[in-house]
């Protein structure tokens, strides 16, 4: 077996291409974590403010709790105007009150009196429509 023997230029050499191997490795490592962590924001940013993000979740979730009490509220005139339908369609009585409340239908021998409206509402009504 022959042992190779390194001169001074060659061990200086060596050296020197081992420093910046380890040079350029390092900076690829420190490249490679930056890269990482603008990667984390990126995604960050998307998850709280991209399309699908929480601000438009929380603003979906608050239209659908708006949404949801406009339906509670369709449904009870719904159910309110149904039996109402139903007692015109089954209660004469209730047909009778219609017709007189719109109408102003009598029976043989009422009287309707009817008052003129008061002046102090007609007043405040002409001035609340004058305003520009």
């Amino acid at each position: 077996m022959t042992r190779s023997t390194t001169t001074g230029a060659g061990a200086k050499r060596s050296s020197a291409v081992v420093r910046l191997y380890r040079q350029i490795h390092g900076g690829w490592r420190k490249i490679a974590t930056g890269a990482a962590a603008v990667l984390a924001l990126a995604m960050a940013y998307h998850v709280i403010f991209g399309q699908n993000g929480l601000t438009v979740y929380q603003q979906k979730r608050q239209e659908t709790q708006m949404l949801a009490k406009q339906l509670q509220t369709l449904q009870h005139e719904n159910e309110m105007m149904k039996g109402h339908v139903d007692r015109l369609q089954n209660d004469p009585n209730a047909i009778e009150h219609q017709a007189r409340e719109e109408l102003h239908y009598t029976r043989p021998g009422e009287v309707i009196y009817t008052l003129p409206p008061d002046p102090a509402s007609k007043d405040a009504a002409n001035q609340n429509t004058a305003k520009p």
